[in-house]
């Protein structure tokens, strides 16, 4: 006989205040197999715990129906406060009337009648309940890293100091990412290469770390603590083993038509390039699009000049496979491209720059060695006009949005830096900023703005440019001053368009690869944005940087270590506790179709065939489904799509599931 206890939380006024609490614990009483029922304000306290252990081992209930906030939050907890006191942890449903009632309706007798039929739903499906057992599985005690850049090189850092080894896995032919790019940091004004350089350094040196550069992560099997990735590792056509990165083979390559991808292509560079003096690893890369003796089989003056003949034009690209137990995507971001916002001139003038290409331009180590130069004409600018927003949080009248509906974060920060700058290396420069919102958010941030406009005397005009007109050696700027309310002709030298960030390209696919959550605009989804900001809703996968939203370096930085420290948690388990929810195969009515195995995203479903002894006594070989429950995550996907209805998945059955339904259809 099932003796059901279903308690009821109050969520403070979160759902009492919509929801008649009293009026769903008294219609729980009369729901055949409940024996207790009872409300709470606090459910989830230790209190409201102790409350359900008491009635458990009181009545002795058998099931117990929890009445609260969304199971995200907290079954885990009444899952152990119930397994505490003996009862299977999986004899447990939680029913949920926040979220799904009084969040979403503003009628109390409505929130009410839905909640009490959630609790029969719940309540149904449980008395099916049966007890279900968790399997253990090894982990694999090391960690890949998606990304060089500072997030990845951080995270990678505070796991390899906890004494795990860790990969990076970098598109790059060296690590560093964007801020490897960048001239000064805001608001300290402070050296990136020499921040990021060292960085650099310490982890191509760490003894429990090793780089996987010019590479990229092709396919991803497995799950928590047993990832199977393989990588692709493209052909550099030199090889990292004997190179030195003496460049000899840089000054000597007669290719000098390839564009400088690290300085944004304001330069040309040789087919054989080493991105930057402090590059890690400090190895050579051969362009197999501007290679003369790959293109057209003549040249091979590298090859002649390589002392250690680490030159090596047959190189193919190679796959390995590595087991991890972690993965961290640290796939950085992109400045989005601003050639489909004409209006600005972007295409029509090359003074006309983005802001990443104006810290090429005033970086020494940059195209024109830290002086800016137009690019036109080689000429000292005289008016500079920035323009901020470009691309972001932009609309069409139609209202449709024209561009990335978010804020970037770092644009109004980076344009003051560029402003206190170029007024600090040249002081006669006009600089006009034309701004929708100065947003300063962070330490130190409102007060580094305030210097841009005071001290520097740096013009901000609240209002938008309508268009850039190349004219003259000039850039004809039409603007308008929304506080002053005046229409503003300016005659520029130079127009900085401050871009919106986007994810790296790199991140959609890979979200498929580790069926991780993305939102709309292509960055990866946290499990919550509150409790657990740095984990995937998929389990063994972390995030790290700006893979999760627009965000400045020393908030990178943090979130770095924050899910390095969670990596560190998972390593340092021996077993990992797995889900026993799990799917299984009812051999006599699988027909071996495949459709189950073709859905599964997890790999976990094989086919054998089996010998079965039949009603007349003859043998028959069949083809049937075989689930392996360490690899299935219970989704469910194979028992919705199963045609004979073979496949059922434990916890979540086809009976339990049309006995809630059953329930709420009374």
């Amino acid at each position: 006989m099932q003796k059901i206890g279903v308690f009821v939380c109050w969520c403070g006024s979160n759902i009492a205040a919509t929801v008649d609490v009293k009026a769903v614990a008294e219609a729980a009483r009369k729901v055949p197999g409940v024996v207790f029922s009872a409300d709470y304000q606090y459910m989830c306290s230790e209190a409201g715990q102790g409350l359900i252990k008491d009635a458990i081992k009181e009545h002795g209930l058998t099931g117990v129906v929890v009445c609260s906030c969304s199971p995200r939050m907290h079954e885990a907890t009444f899952r152990k406060a119930v397994q505490a006191v003996g009862l299977n942890p999986y004899m447990l449903e939680v029913a949920n009337i926040r979220e799904q009632c009084s969040w979403v309706h503003k009628d109390m007798a409505t929130a009410t009648e839905k909640a009490i039929a959630l609790m029969q739903a719940a309540v149904a499906k449980v008395t099916l309940n049966t007890p279900l057992t968790a399997g253990t599985t090894p982990v694999t005690k090391r960690a890949l890293v998606i990304g060089g850049g500072i997030a990845g090189m951080q995270t990678a850092l505070d796991i390899a100091d906890a004494g795990y080894e860790v990969d990076i896995v970098e598109a790059k032919p060296t690590i560093g990412g964007k801020m490897a790019q960048l001239d000064k940091t805001f608001p300290t004004l402070d050296c990136s290469s020499c921040i990021v350089t060292p960085k650099m350094v310490e982890v191509g040196q760490h003894e429990k770390i090793h780089i996987y550069s010019y590479s990229e992560v092709t396919q991803i099997k497995g799950f928590v603590g047993n990832f199977n990735v393989t990588i692709k590792r493209k052909a550099r056509y030199v090889d990292e083993a004997k190179c030195t990165g003496c460049g000899a083979c840089t000054e000597k390559c007669p290719s000098r038509k390839a564009p400088n991808e690290f300085n944004m292509g304001l330069n040309n560079r040789t087919a054989v390039y080493i991105p930057f003096a402090q590059a890690v690893p400090k190895v050579a890369t051969i362009d197999p699009e501007y290679c003369i003796k790959l293109t057209k089989g003549k040249c091979g003056a590298c090859a002649k000049i390589c002392e250690a003949g680490a030159i090596n034009y047959e190189a193919k690209d190679e796959y390995i496979e590595v087991e991890y137990g972690a993965i961290v995507a640290a796939t950085g971001f992109e400045m989005i491209d601003v050639s489909p916002y004409d209006e600005y001139a972007y295409t029509q003038s090359p003074d006309v720059v983005t802001s990443l290409e104006y810290e090429r331009l005033m970086n020494a180590a940059g195209p024109t060695g830290g002086h800016l130069l137009r690019p036109s004409d080689g000429k000292e600018p005289k008016t500079i006009v920035f323009i901020q927003c470009v691309g972001s949080r932009e609309s069409c009248s139609s209202g449709e949005m024209r561009g990335k509906p978010y804020c970037s974060k770092v644009c109004c920060m980076y344009t003051a830096k560029h402003a206190m700058l170029t007024k600090d290396h040249y002081p006669d420069t006009d600089i006009y900023v034309f701004y929708i919102d100065v947003r300063t958010p962070g330490k130190n941030f409102d007060e580094f703005y305030r210097r841009a406009v005071e001290q520097y005397g740096v013009h901000y005009i609240k209002g938008a440019v309508g268009k850039v007109t190349p004219e003259g050696g000039k850039l004809k700027v039409q603007a308008s001053d929304l506080i002053l309310n005046e229409q503003l002709h300016i005659d520029a030298d130079m127009v900085v368009l401050a871009g919106a960030i986007e994810p790296n390209k790199s991140a959609r696919p890979l979200a498929t690869m580790l069926t991780a959550s993305m939102d709309t605009n292509d960055f990866f989804t946290e499990a919550h944005p509150k409790l657990r900001p740095v984990e995937s809703p998929t389990a063994g996968v972390f995030l790290s940087g700006m893979c999760q939203g627009p965000k400045d370096i020393p908030e990178t930085v943090a979130q770095a270590g924050a899910a390095a420290s969670k990596v560190i948690g998972l390593l340092a388990k021996d077993h990992l506790v797995g889900n026993p929810c799990v799917a299984h195969s009812d051999e006599w009515m699988c027909n071996g179709c495949s459709q189950c195995e073709t859905v599964c995203p997890y790999g976990a479903i094989t086919y054998e065939e089996k010998e079965f002894r039949m009603p007349d006594r003859t043998t028959k070989v069949r083809r049937v489904a075989q689930v392996n429950p360490a690899v299935c995550q219970g989704c469910g996907a194979c028992t919705v799509t199963c045609p004979s209805g073979a496949m059922d998945l434990n916890g979540f059955s086809n009976a339990e599931i049309m006995a809630e339904v059953d329930a709420l259809c009374r």
